[in-house]
């Protein structure tokens, strides 16, 4: 049984705060995760936690793409100090 989720995410410019440039990049990529981000997205959509659906949007994909990221590398030195702060930050999020 597969034990994470595969994901396909792109990014593409579509305005630029420089407007002499022209829109040109995009990225795409696949990630897994443990949980399901569509779930975690509908129950962060649920709690209207800014008021704003394109937030809770941004907010739900950036937590999950950097909480397995930690996840796998957690021993890493960058992480050292940060994860006991960071599952306080999850068990509070999941709380609210």
């Amino acid at each position: 049984m597969k034990r994470n989720n595969t994901y396909k995410l792109k990014v593409e410019e579509v305005a630029l705060k420089d407007e002499t440039l022209k829109p040109s990049k995009s990225l795409e990529f696949q990630f897994e995760n443990h949980d399901n981000v569509f779930e975690v997205l509908r129950a962060i959509e649920n709690k209207n936690l800014f008021n704003d659906s394109n937030q809770d949007k941004e907010f739900a994909i950036g937590v999950k793409l950097f909480s397995e990221v930690l996840i796998k590398n957690r021993n890493h030195d960058i992480f050292k100090e940060f994860v006991p702060h960071f599952k306080d930050f999850m068990q509070k999020m999941k709380a609210y």
